[in-house]
């Protein structure tokens, strides 16, 4: 019995002690509000960069509270000309740890091309699965170009639409 009891007290020095923050600078009242996808259009391109909009592929959520303001924006993936990889562990550990109540997935199209591809829409449904299996909401997906935006939501392609009027 001591054997086990050393051995688990040995143990516990060789776990590294994980941490969940979350820092609000900003007051509630204060925080921009989402009321349609041309709101979470201007908030990510706000908060794109004017130089690589154009070069590579980015991927960025908009963490969003029970009333639709803003908790930040959390850019997670950056890939090549034609695509890039998104980890939906990393989406929903930063919309958790967050205290999200609601998500809208970003990605531009260096392209310029303002359309849905495949791998964006299947992207989408297994993260709108997800969010449903932990009640956090995505509530659109946005394309983003210098041009202007595509919204998932507007174009019926959300399994539950949220945003539109």
């Amino acid at each position: 019995m001591c054997h086990v009891l050393c051995m688990t007290k040995k143990l516990t020095n060789q776990i590294s002690e994980i941490k969940l923050t979350y820092t609000n600078k900003v007051k509630a009242s204060d925080r921009p509000r989402v009321t349609c996808s041309k709101d979470a259009y201007m908030l990510f391109r706000e908060n794109w960069e004017d130089l690589s909009i154009n070069l590579f592929e980015e991927f960025k959520i908009l963490l969003l509270d029970r009333s639709n303001r803003c908790l930040g924006i959390v850019p997670l993936s950056k890939g090549g000309v034609t695509g890039l990889v998104v980890d939906p562990k990393l989406v929903f550990a930063a919309a958790l740890t967050a205290r999200a109540c609601h998500i809208i997935l970003g990605h531009n199209h260096p392209s310029g091309t303002l359309a849905a591809s495949g791998g964006d829409q299947r992207l989408t449904e297994q993260l709108v699965m997800a969010g449903k299996y932990l009640e956090l909401e995505v509530l659109d997906h946005i394309i983003i170009t210098d041009e202007g935006f595509l919204s998932f939501d507007d174009m019926g392609l959300m399994s539950t639409p949220r945003l539109t009027p």
